[in-house]
């Protein structure tokens, strides 16, 4: 809107100002409008969801300005059916990911924390540009989480807070270290290049987490922990593919459990209590 030119004060333009955001129905705090659907064409079901914020800051004199901004979410389903991917169409984590399998490790956090107060969801997977959430069962309907999820993750990037708190970053790639022999350094390349990103594409991830007398241990996270296709994945896929070019490779086993639990069984005990 225009504020009126004619007003002889700043003072009379600011009171003109606020009579007409008035008379539009807004209030000078930022609200979220009512939520809009569309189906959206992809090769995988999916959603739009449209958010505006409408944001009146003061400025000079205490003349408000309107600033608007839009959001759109997609949805995709991925071959977990307790697992939806959230695309909000910004940077998430930007590089690497981030694994949240409960309310202990969500801590780390604001976003994953906030999303584990809604009941029903059992876990959260950050991406470069995706969220995973997870449900705790069949008997939870997508329907009653989809507009508390959505809420959650406008609400969160429109504050603009990092993340990841303090000092977190996300895990990248499976990095190489000094002593890792020639064979284990062609694992990780090829999980880094030829697997992961199309675990990511279904809303999950996979790390790399020892490799001992021909056999590879490997943590699923997001869509694919507790994927009912994951076994099949490991074996006929990773498996397989791993065997092909590198001849050492014997099989693949799933690891479980956080990163903590795996050195510290008093973390694991943590989580039981908390």
């Amino acid at each position: 809107f225009k504020l009126p030119m004619m007003a002889s004060s700043v003072r009379t333009v600011v009171r003109q100002s606020r009579r007409l955001i008035g008379a539009l129905g807004f209030s000078s705090r930022s609200v979220c409008t009512t939520p809009l659907y569309a189906s959206h064409v992809t090769s995988q079901a999916a959603t739009v969801r449209k958010a505006t914020w409408r944001r009146w800051p003061t400025g000079i004199g205490g003349a408000q300005m309107v600033i608007s901004r839009s959001m759109f979410i997609q949805v995709q389903s991925t071959p977990n059916p307790n697992s939806l991917k959230f695309v909000p169409g910004v940077s998430v984590l930007g590089t690497g990911t981030a694994d949240f399998s409960n309310q202990l490790e969500a801590r780390r956090s604001p976003l994953a924390r906030q999303l584990f107060k809604i009941d029903g969801v059992k876990g959260v997977f950050f991406g470069p540009d995706f969220i995973t959430v997870t449900k705790s069962g069949e008997e939870v309907d997508w329907q009653v989480l989809k507009p508390d999820i959505f809420a959650n993750i406008m609400d969160f990037f429109a504050s603009q807070q990092p993340i990841l708190s303090g000092e977190e970053e996300p895990s990248a790639t499976n990095d190489t270290e000094s002593d890792d022999n020639e064979t284990v350094t062609m694992i990780k390349e090829l999980l880094d290049t030829r697997i992961r990103p199309t675990v990511q594409e279904d809303g999950g991830d996979i790390v790399y987490k020892g490799f001992h007398d021909g056999i590879v241990k490997l943590k699923l996270q997001g869509s694919c922990t507790s994927c009912p296709s994951s076994a099949v994945t490991l074996k006929m896929g990773i498996q397989n593919m791993l065997q092909f070019y590198i001849p050492e490779v014997k099989s693949v086993e799933q690891v479980w459990g956080c990163g903590p639990c795996l050195q510290d069984t008093t973390h694991t005990l943590a989580h039981t209590k908390g």
